[in-house]
């Protein structure tokens, strides 16, 4: 059962490698979702690195004796 699920998925990658790499409407489809999802993730890093940099200023901050 487990070897026909992995034969399964296997042949379901290659088929949708072939479907994408034939096909004009696919392919920009999928470009154009990897750049949507790279943006995101970039803003999210930026969000990320602004909301963590306070947070690093206080730390490296010594008190005065």
């Amino acid at each position: 059962m487990e070897k026909l699920f992995c034969l399964g998925v296997a042949l379901g990658m290659v088929g949708g490698a072939l479907l994408v790499a034939n096909s004009y409407k696919a392919r920009s489809l999928v470009k154009k979702s990897q750049a949507e999802i790279l943006q995101k993730v970039d803003e999210m890093m930026d969000e990320r690195l602004k909301s963590d940099s306070p947070d690093t200023e206080k730390s490296d901050k010594k008190p005065k004796k």
